[in-house]
C-alpha cells in the first residue's frame, strides 16, 4: 500500500500542478530555512517541536552534501546538536535507496521526535530516499506530531517540485530531477534568495507550472510551517510568488499584470495562509 501510494504520488504529480490546493501537513510542523542557517531561535524551535530541551531525539540526514560521513562527522553532528540542547543524536545516511527501502535501516525514524536534513544538493535527497520506507517514516513522523527541518537543499525537498534539482548544477531551476519529498503540496521552494540575488529566478518555474505556489526564503531565515499556515522566523525575508503584490500607493493587495514580475516581501512575525494564498490577517506588514 504503501509503495502504492507513493509511486501514485509521483504518477499524479504533472496533473497535481494544476488547480490543487496548496497543503501542508494535517499534523506536526516544518521548518524550512533558506540556507546559512546560524539564528539560535530557529535552532531552539526545532528542539522545542521535537519534543524539548533536554528530552529531544533528533534525526539528522547529511546524504544531500555527497561527502563520505565519516566517524569524525557522526560526532560532531552530535556535539553540534546536543549543544542546541537535544538529548540524543542519531546520524542517518545512505546513497542505496534499496537500503532506505529496509526497516533496519529507517526504523530510527520511529524513535526520533524530529529529523533534521543538512544542506547541499537536493536531487540525492530524492535519488537516496524518494519512495523508500525513510520516505513513508518521514511521513509518520509527522503524523505523530514530529517536526521535519531541513536548510538550503534540506529546505527545498520538502516541497512537491524540486527548484534546481538538476545533476549538471545548482544554476539550473529546472532540471532532471522535479519531484521532491512533498511535505508540502503544489509549491517549489528556492533559498538563499538574496544573498545570492535569486528572487526572479522562480518566475521561470511558475512560466511552465502557475498553479503552483512559489516561496523563496533568504539565508538565516525559514518558514514554520503548521497546517497550511507559515510564518516568519528568523533576521532576513521570505519572498511569496501567488500572482499578487502588496500596492503601497493604494493600501491593499493587487493581482499581478500579465508578465509582472511582483511578489510579497515577508519578514520575521508574518504569517502566511498556503491554502487561501493570502498573507493572514494582524501580520506586520
Amino acid at each position: 500500500m504503501r509503495k502504492l501510494t507513493l509511486t501514485l504520488f509521483c504518477a499524479l504529480f504533472t496533473i497535481s500542478l494544476i488547480g490543487q490546493t496548496t497543503e501542508g501537513p494535517k499534523n506536526g510542523h516544518l521548518i524550512i530555512a533558506g540556507g546559512a542557517l546560524k539564528d539560535p531561535s530557529v535552532y531552539a524551535k526545532i528542539i522545542e517541536l521535537a519534543g524539548g530541551k533536554g528530552k529531544a531525539h533528533i534525526v539528522v540526514i547529511p546524504t544531500a552534501g555527497g561527502n563520505e560521513v565519516t566517524l569524525e562527522v557522526i560526532n560532531r553532528l552530535e556535539q553540534d546538536w546536543k549543544d542546541f540542547g537535544a538529548a540524543k543524536v542519531s546520524v542517518l545516511h545512505t546513497t542505496d535507496p534499496k537500503e532506505a527501502d529496509t526497516e533496519e535501516f529507517s526504523k530510527i525514524i520511529d524513535e526520533a521526535g524530529g529529523v533534521y536534513f543538512l544542506g547541499g544538493r537536493q536531487w540525492r535527497l530524492v535519488d537516496s530516499y524518494h519512495n523508500t520506507k525513510v520516505h513513508e517514516k518521514l511521513f509518520d513522523l509527522l503524523n505523530r506530531g514530529g517536526v521535519i527541518a531541513g536548510s538550503s537543499a534540506g529546505a527545498t525537498i520538502q516541497g512537491s517540485y524540486l527548484a534546481r534539482g538538476d545533476t549538471k548544477g545548482s544554476n539550473i531551476m529546472m532540471g532532471d530531477h522535479e519531484v521532491g519529498l512533498g511535505f508540502i503540496s503544489n509549491i517549489a521552494i528556492d533559498q538563499h534568495t538574496l544573498a545570492r540575488n535569486r528572487q526572479f529566478d522562480m518566475f521561470e518555474i511558475l512560466g511552465k507550472y502557475p498553479a503552483l505556489l512559489g516561496v523563496a526564503i533568504d539565508e538565516n531565515t525559514a518558514m514554520w510551517v503548521t497546517g497550511n499556515e507559515f510564518e516568519v522566523i528568523g533576521q532576513s525575508y521570505i519572498m511569496i510568488y501567488d500572482g499578487s503584490h502588496w500596492n503601497q500607493t493604494t493600501g491593499k493587495y493587487e493581482a499581478n499584470a500579465e508578465g509582472e514580475e511582483k511578489f510579497h516581501v515577508l519578514r520575521a512575525g508574518h504569517k502566511y495562509d498556503m491554502a487561501e494564498r493570502k498573507v493572514v490577517r494582524g501580520s506586520r506588514q
